[in-house]
């Protein structure tokens, strides 16, 4: 863990309140602030942009795919940076690139022609490579670093009540991101696609600000305790051992890490490609455009719902039993996919979606520090992060792959079938390694 700066503006042990309090809202606007860099925030802009391009759906398509893979293979690196100079200068300066990063989407129309002058050749290539290094760069910093050190600061603030307060930040996210289509999409309608990233940009400079005023590395750093304990408790009489602080390369020799991070990788995944697809999903199976959309709702309802609830109590019960209930979920949409066009699919479908991101926002954030403790939490949850970007990134390809080859989409819901048996056995003995 980084040790403290010399150099704060604001000292947590003179708070008022507990500082983890502080954390948790700066942690939570953190990850909301990367939604410019999350599959929800770029969607909005895909027609105007490929237009000005000059690139076809499938060319932008891959631009955001080979972006978003060449993010995943380098996101670990991003978690040993967070181990080593802690989450203040590691969220700041993806803030910091994520900001610079929309301003140069902004220009990509501009920027692609400038090259394409000084090469003295004409060709939707350049284009492709620029808004593909672009995306990259979104995806690196947005949905990658600044999530992932928001999240985890979060984190290692709290212990006992490590799942009531990622309830409060998950049901304020859920919003939060539920609604960032609506609103990016008016500025959009009001101001161009440019000028509505550049006041995303300039929205993230000034909080890379924030950010550098208010994280802080941990309560330990300040004198203080995880969830303002003034002392730590021990019970004489069952007394227990520290926590053992597994490094990366520890967690990767317990079953307990890949299989919850396959979990979550294959929520990631069928998510995404749902979501990308969803309108031509629903018409292969002779429903309109209103129908496919009108499941979000739904959904979302669902998803913040077990979130609230088993956040709270993940406290309480073992992760174990909902990592179960996260497949379980899985299977009910793999299930209602299959059978879309029955009675029973599109409820199946809304449950099992929803259920899965429900306990996504749960084990995701909660597992890796109660199992592998907060020392090298970094680089263990950067890993993970690496699996869920690189899953997301295949998923859209895939989906269109198995209605090119095989005519419909069903496919997907056998291998998911498949995979959701795989994890179901593997995960007997996926026991939290403490």
């Amino acid at each position: 863990m980084a040790k403290i700066s010399k150099y704060q503006l604001i000292d947590p042990a003179k708070s008022p309140i507990f500082y983890g309090y502080i954390i948790l809202v700066m942690g939570t606007l953190g990850i909301y602030c990367s939604i410019p860099g999350q599959t929800i925030g770029v969607s909005v802009f895909t027609d105007p942009v490929k237009e000005a391009l000059g690139l076809t759906r499938n060319q932008f398509s891959n631009a955001y795919m080979i972006g978003t893979i060449a993010s995943s293979l380098v996101i670990g690196r991003a978690g040993i940076w967070f181990d080593r100079y802690g989450a203040r200068y590691v969220a700041f300066f993806a803030a910091l690139v994520l900001g610079i990063t929309l301003f140069l989407c902004s220009w990509s129309a501009q920027i692609s022609s400038f090259v394409e002058q000084l090469l003295s050749i004409d060709t939707w290539m350049i284009s492709f490579v620029v808004i593909t290094l672009l995306f990259f760069l979104l995806r690196f910093a947005g949905q990658g670093v600044l999530t992932m050190a928001s999240r985890n600061v979060i984190m290692i603030w709290f212990d006992k009540n490590r799942g009531k307060v990622n309830s409060v930040s998950s049901v304020a996210l859920s919003f939060g991101f539920s609604s960032s289509p609506l609103w990016i999409n008016a500025l959009i309608d009001g101001h161009g696609w440019q000028q509505t990233w550049q006041f995303l940009g300039l929205g993230l400079l000034v909080f890379s600000i924030f950010i550098f005023i208010f994280y802080k590395v941990s309560p330990e750093s300040h004198g203080l305790l995880p969830d303002g304990a003034k002392e730590h408790l021990v019970d004489k009489e069952n007394s227990k051992p520290a926590a053992k602080q597994y490094t990366l390369g520890e967690a990767k020799r317990t079953r307990a890490f890949w299989m919850y991070g396959l979990t979550l990788a294959f929520n990631s995944f069928f998510i995404t490609g749902l979501t990308f697809h969803i309108v031509s999903i629903f018409a292969t199976e002779g429903f309109p455009k209103e129908k496919a959309i009108s499941i979000f709702l739904p959904g979302s309802v669902v998803a913040v719902t077990i979130s609230t609830v088993f956040n709270f109590l993940s406290d309480y019960l073992s992760l174990k039993l909902y990592l179960y209930l996260m497949i379980l979920g899985g299977f009910f949409a793999s299930v209602g996919f299959l059978f879309l066009s029955t009675a029973i699919g599109v409820p199946m479908l809304i449950i099992g979606f929803g259920t899965l991101g429900g306990f996504f926002a749960v084990l995701n954030a909660i597992v890796w520090p109660r199992f592998f403790g907060r020392s090298h939490l970094g680089s263990i949850t950067g890993k993970v992060m690496s699996f869920l970007i690189l899953a997301s990134a295949l998923a859209p390809s895939i989906f269109s792959l198995c209605l090119s080859v095989f005519g419909s989409y069903k496919m997907v819901g056998y291998l998911g079938l498949a995979f959701l048996l795989f994890l179901g056995v593997g995960s007997l003995k996926a026991n939290n390694p403490q």
